[in-house]
């Protein structure tokens, strides 16, 4: 997953989905290499969901 996912993007996703994409979002990460675009829009993208996750309807956290 190299693309940056925006809040706007996420905002409408379940909670479930965004799980998903967490997990996916964060076993790319492990594969980027330090000072990278891909490893900064990894991160950026994990934050988005983080956000999400914690507005999501029935949240329970990680």
């Amino acid at each position: 997953m190299n693309t940056l996912l925006t809040i706007s993007e996420l905002q409408h996703r379940t909670e479930s989905d965004l799980r998903a994409l967490f997990r996916q979002a964060s076993q790319a990460l492990a594969r980027t290499a330090a000072g990278t675009p891909e490893r900064r829009n990894n991160l950026a993208t994990l934050e988005n969901i983080a956000r999400a996750l914690a507005h999501a309807p029935g949240a329970r956290g990680f």
